[in-house]
């Protein structure tokens, strides 16, 4: 590879870290060709998109870039792949699925929403991230609650004073 030519590719990983939130640094080393191919048709389908990458070359993407990525570098050893989700959860569940299957991907470590998180051991914690979407239908949901209740009490209430006030016309003729 030409040194222009590594130049474009970490302009390219500099603009893919820079437009995505949610970035996923996985291991898929060791993956037969019909179970990589598999992995790649899962991301298609969960709309993430899976890309092999150089250490180097995105170590020095993640330096260019205006974000601040803490400890992730430090994960670039090995065999890379990464992981670009338009939710925060998409890839860990889709790792944790996979890995039903097969004992990879490994997540090396995550980038979510501007906060870093290093080793596998952090994937079920990834999967329950709730995404913006989820988080506003649960608030929407909770302000709904009370209004409902209010609600249903007022008509019901309002059924028990119409019959009461009917008895008592009842009574008085």
């Amino acid at each position: 590879m030409t040194r222009e030519e590594k130049s474009q590719v970490i302009q390219d990983l500099t603009a893919e870290l820079a437009n995505n939130a949610n970035i996923y640094i996985a291991d898929i080393s060791g993956l037969n060709a019909g179970t990589t191919s598999d992995l790649r048709r899962a991301c298609f389908k969960a709309n993430i998109k899976l890309a092999v990458v150089k250490n180097t070359l995105l170590a020095k993407a993640m330096e260019a870039s205006d974000r601040e990525f803490g400890d992730l570098p430090s994960v670039l050893k090995g065999n890379t792949s990464v992981m670009y989700s338009e939710t925060g959860n998409g890839p860990a569940k889709l790792i944790k699925t996979f890995r039903k299957k097969s004992d990879k991907p490994l997540l090396k470590g995550a980038f979510i929403e501007e906060s870093v998180y290093i080793g596998d051991n952090q994937l079920d914690m990834l999967v329950d991230i709730k995404s913006k979407e989820e988080l506003i239908g649960e608030i929407i949901g909770l302000l709904q609650s009370p209004a409902k209740n209010v609600v249903s009490a007022l008509k019901s209430s309002g059924g028990k004073l119409a019959g009461i006030l009917k008895t008592l016309s009842e009574k008085e003729g």
